[in-house]
C-alpha cells in the first residue's frame, strides 16, 4: 500500500482520530457535488408527441442502464467477503434483507458460495478504528481471504477515510452514483472527498428529535399529544420553562450532561478550527451554560452518555422525561432501555415501552449514521457494490428496513410516500414519527463540519464534566481542554 495511505492513517490515529459525522472545510476544499446529476424521471409521452430517438443517443443509452441494476459479479474471484464493523446494526440489515443472504448459524453466514465474514470490534477508546487502521496498511500484502472488502465508518470521522489514498472504492466506480440519486444530499456529502468523490454510500438518515414520556407530559401540562407538546418545547427558553415545571413535579427534562449536546453542535456557525486555531462556537458554549443551570437546578441526573445510570433514566423506575435522538436511537437504543424485562416481549406493559412521543424540539439537527464504504483491493467488488445498491439504493428492501425496523431510510421519495400512509411507530404509542424525521432531514447541514469533530467533541464533554460535577471552575476547564486537544493535535493552537 502506498506510502501516503501509511502517513494519513497514522498520523490520523494517533493525532486526529475522530468519533461519530467529517474534512476541516476551513482548510480544504469543501466537498463538490457528486458529478452525475439524478435522471429525470421516465414520462410516458401521448403517442402523437413520441419522436423517434436517433440511432446515437448516449443520453437515452444512460438512462437505460441506471433504470435497472444488474449485479455484476464476473471479476470476483474472493471466496471470503469480509465486513468491519463495531456493532450488529449493520449486520442485521444485512441478515434480514439482502436478497439470498444466508446465517450459517455460528456469526458467519454466505451469499452464493462466498463466506461472509463479520469482523466486529466495538468503538470504545478507539478499538474498531485501531483495528481498522491496522488492517487496512497490511491490505495490499495480506492474503485474498483476508483483505477488507467492506468497512463501516460514523460521520464525525468519515473524512479521516475518505480522504486517505488508496483506501476507498468511489461508488462512480462502483458504478452506483446514478442510483443514489434518490438519497439525501447530506448522506453524499459526508462521504465525498476533497476532489468531489463519493466514497461510501448509508441506508439511513438521522435527523433528531426530542423523544418524551405521554404519561408523563399529561401529568404536568395536561396532555400528551405532540402537536400541544411540541408548543412547550419550541425554542430554549420554552424547554427551560418546561424544565422547571417537570422538576417541580419531580421530573427530569434530560438524563445527563450530553443529552442536549448534538443538538447545540449541529447549529454553529464556524468550525473547531479555523486556519489552525482552535475556535469554540458561541453556540457550544450556550449548551456549557444551560448544561451547567440545569445540574444546578436539579434537571438532570448528572450523569454521561451511554452509562447505565443514564440509560436507566428511562425505566419505569426512572425519572427523566425526554431524551434527544434519531430513528436508530428511538428503535436500537432507547427502545430496550425502557423494557423492565430486557427478554420480554416488546410491547405495552413491559416498562415504559409505548409510553413515549416524539417532537421536533427546540431546534433541528442530526446525529451520526452508519456508512458502507468499499475497500481497496477487495476480490469481491461485484458483490461489494451489489449489497451496497440493495440496502442504499433498491426503494423495495429500503421499504423493508423501514417497515421491520422503524429505521428511516435514505430515500427522500421513499420517505415522503411512507409518510403520507400514515405509517405509525408502536414504541411512540401509534405515532406517524416519519412526518417529522422527513421536515427535519432536508435541512441538515455539513457546512461547520471538520476532521477534529470527534476528538473535540470527547476532549469538550469530558474537561466540562468537571466544570459540572463542580470540581473546577470554567476558566479551568477550558484551559484543561486546550491541553488536552493540543497534546493530542500538536497541530493546532488557541
Amino acid at each position: 500500500m502506498k506510502k501516503k495511505l501509511l502517513s494519513v492513517l497514522l498520523s490520523t490515529a494517533m493525532v486526529a482520530s475522530l468519533l461519530v459525522g467529517c474534512g476541516d472545510k476551513a482548510e480544504e476544499p469543501a466537498p463538490a457535488e457528486p458529478e452525475t446529476e439524478a435522471p429525470a424521471e421516465d414520462e410516458e409521452p401521448a403517442d402523437d408527441e413520441v419522436e423517434a430517438p436517433a440511432e446515437d443517443e448516449s443520453a437515452d443509452a444512460e438512462d437505460e442502464s441506471a433504470s435497472e441494476w444488474t449485479a455484476d459479479l464476473s471479476a470476483d474471484t474472493g471466496s471470503v467477503l469480509n465486513i468491519y464493523c463495531w456493532n450488529e446494526e449493520f449486520k442485521s440489515r444485512v441478515t434480514d434483507h439482502y436478497p439470498g443472504y444466508t446465517d450459517n448459524g455460528d456469526g458467519t453466514g454466505a451469499i452464493g458460495d462466498v463466506k461472509v465474514n463479520w469482523v466486529i470490534v466495538p468503538s470504545d477508546d478507539m478499538a474498531y478504528q485501531n483495528n481498522l487502521d491496522e488492517t487496512l496498511l497490511k491490505q495490499a500484502d495480506a492474503a485474498a481471504d483476508d483483505k477488507i472488502d467492506m468497512f463501516l465508518i460514523e460521520a464525525d470521522y468519515a473524512l479521516k477515510y475518505v480522504n486517505a489514498e488508496g483506501v476507498c472504492i468511489s461508488m462512480a466506480d462502483l458504478g452506483l452514483t446514478d442510483y443514489m440519486a434518490d438519497q439525501y444530499q447530506y448522506t453524499k456529502d459526508v462521504v465525498t472527498d476533497a476532489n468531489g468523490n463519493v466514497n461510501g454510500t448509508s441506508w439511513q438518515g438521522c435527523p433528531g428529535l426530542y423523544i418524551y414520556r405521554r404519561s408523563v407530559a399529561k401529568e404536568v401540562f395536561g396532555t400528551d399529544d405532540p402537536t400541544e407538546v411540541q408548543t412547550h418545547f419550541s425554542d430554549w427558553d420554552k424547554f427551560a420553562a418546561s424544565a422547571q415545571e417537570l422538576a417541580d413535579a419531580g421530573w427530569k427534562v434530560v438524563s445527563g450532561y450530553d443529552d442536549a449536546y448534538r443538538v447545540f453542535s449541529q447549529n454553529v456557525s464556524t468550525p473547531w478550527v479555523v486556519d489552525g486555531k482552535i475556535v469554540i462556537d458561541d453556540n457550544i458554549m450556550n449548551w456549557v451554560e444551560q448544561t451547567k443551570d440545569f445540574t444546578d437546578k436539579g434537571f438532570n441526573n448528572k450523569t454521561s452518555l451511554w452509562s447505565d445510570d443514564w440509560a436507566k433514566g428511562a425505566s419505569s423506575s426512572g425519572d427523566v422525561f425526554g431524551y434527544f435522538g434519531p430513528a436508530w436511537f428511538i428503535d436500537f437504543t432507547l427502545a430496550g432501555y425502557t423494557m423492565d424485562d430486557a427478554d420480554g416481549e416488546a410491547a405495552v406493559g413491559n416498562g415504559t415501552w409505548g409510553d413515549w412521543a416524539a417532537i421536533e424540539g427546540p431546534q433541528g439537527y442530526f446525529w451520526g449514521g452508519t456508512w458502507v464504504c468499499a475497500a481497496q483491493g477487495s476480490d469481491n467488488q461485484g458483490l461489494v457494490a451489489d449489497i451496497m445498491y440493495q440496502l442504499t439504493c433498491n426503494p423495495d428492501v429500503m421499504k423493508e428496513i423501514v417497515t421491520a425496523d422503524n429505521d428511516f431510510c435514505n430515500n427522500q421519495p421513499l420517505m415522503e410516500e411512507m409518510a403520507a400512509s400514515g405509517v405509525t411507530n408502536a414504541f411512540l404509542g401509534g405515532e406517524n414519527v416519519l412526518e417529522k424525521f422527513c421536515a427535519g432531514v432536508t435541512s441538515i447541514s455539513l457546512e461547520n463540519s471538520s476532521i477534529y469533530d470527534q476528538g473535540m467533541t470527547e476532549q469538550f464533554q469530558g474537561a466540562m464534566k468537571d466544570y459540572f460535577d463542580g470540581n473546577v471552575d470554567l476558566d479551568t476547564a477550558l484551559e484543561n481542554f486546550y491541553t488536552n486537544v493540543e497534546t493530542r493535535y500538536p497541530e493546532l493552537t488557541h
